[in-house]
């Protein structure tokens, strides 16, 4: 059995193969149970936590495990907030195959599942993306929309200025063609935008959803509670909206969750699931005015994806 590090697994992935590797394992059947996030602290619902996401398709068994303590940087500064792991097993014989570092694998699908529905939801021509946030994650959801769709421009914005402008640094490195811009008005740049990526802890709405023009798709990865949103019911009300599993996201999701709450909104009138896009069971963008809107909060078989194709290469290598 492998065990395979972060840095193999940078050195493994790329978002070309990624995409259309997810794109072609959500079109074909596979199992996916509600994952398991199991709060630590009864007391606070962001308290420590532990998840588990098993998973399974023709080639490989998969289960990812992480554990999430939102406090650890103020312990530590050297303490991550996530670990994770992901175990992979031969479908064929149950055999295990290797042990994946988790958490580099999640960067990697969790964009790369954005720029999927991108590439059903998104307007062909979008050529301005905003990525509204400045983590770990930021500079992988830019580099995988710009790998589906041809953005000329690309505008950071985060709550610490110092955080976006080495963001917007890093993105220059790996793309010079692409101009990289830091964001200084936040309106102006949700107005201009054709593709809005966001990847924020925010517990509350980032920006007016009558902000956000015809044409325009939207994404939310950032939250993962059913009492926290990074967009408003305005813009829930007006897109057509997707998700990437709606077993996870109706449970999770305080985007579709709130409004529910609110009364303007219901689960009925959810679009359609990453998988339904792939098999062609839901039509994607209906127009090049309608406001489309993804909201995802990981997927195990996106996780088995990244592991498997890790996996394959890593194995090519020692051969």
């Amino acid at each position: 059995m492998l065990v395979i590090n972060a840095e193999s697994v940078h050195q493994s992935l790329n978002f070309n193969e990624l995409v259309d590797a997810l794109d072609e394992t959500f079109s074909r059947p596979a199992g996916m149970p509600q994952r398991q996030v199991f709060s630590l602290d009864e007391s606070s619902s962001h308290s420590d936590a532990f998840a588990v996401l098993p998973s399974w398709n023709d080639k490989t068994i998969a289960v990812k495990a992480f554990t999430y303590f939102p406090g650890n940087p103020q312990k530590d500064p050297q303490l991550a907030s996530l670990y994770s792991k992901i175990l992979i097993f031969s479908r064929a014989t149950g055999e295990p195959q290797a042990l994946v570092d988790g958490t580099s694998v999640t960067y990697w699908r969790t964009a790369a599942v954005s720029a999927l529905g991108s590439r059903y939801l998104s307007r062909e021509d979008s050529s301005k993306l905003l990525v509204c946030g400045s983590g770990n994650l930021a500079s992988f959801m830019a580099l995988a929309h710009a790998s589906v769709r041809p953005i000329t421009q690309i505008t950071i914005w985060g709550r610490t200025e110092a955080k976006a402008r080495a963001t917007v640094e890093l993105i220059r490195d790996q793309r010079p063609e692409i101009e990289v811009i830091y964001c200084d008005n936040l309106e102006a740049s949700v107005r201009d935008a054709d593709i809005i990526s966001c990847a924020t802890g925010s517990p509350a709405p980032l920006f007016p959803g009558e902000w956000v023009q015809a044409g325009t798709h939207t994404d939310f990865v950032g939250n993962h509670n059913h009492d926290r949103r990074e967009c408003d019911s305005n813009l829930i009300q007006k897109s057509a909206v997707f998700v990437d599993s709606k077993i996870n996201v109706f449970a999770e999701a305080g985007e579709l969750l709130i409004p529910i709450e609110e009364g303007v909104f219901s689960l009925d009138e959810v679009k359609g699931e990453l998988a339904q896009l792939c098999q062609s069971k839901v039509s994607a963008r209906e127009s090049a005015a309608q406001i489309t809107l993804f909201k995802t909060v990981g997927t195990a078989l996106s996780d088995l994806v990244g592991a498997q194709l890790v996996y394959a290469k890593m194995s090519q290598n020692s051969a």
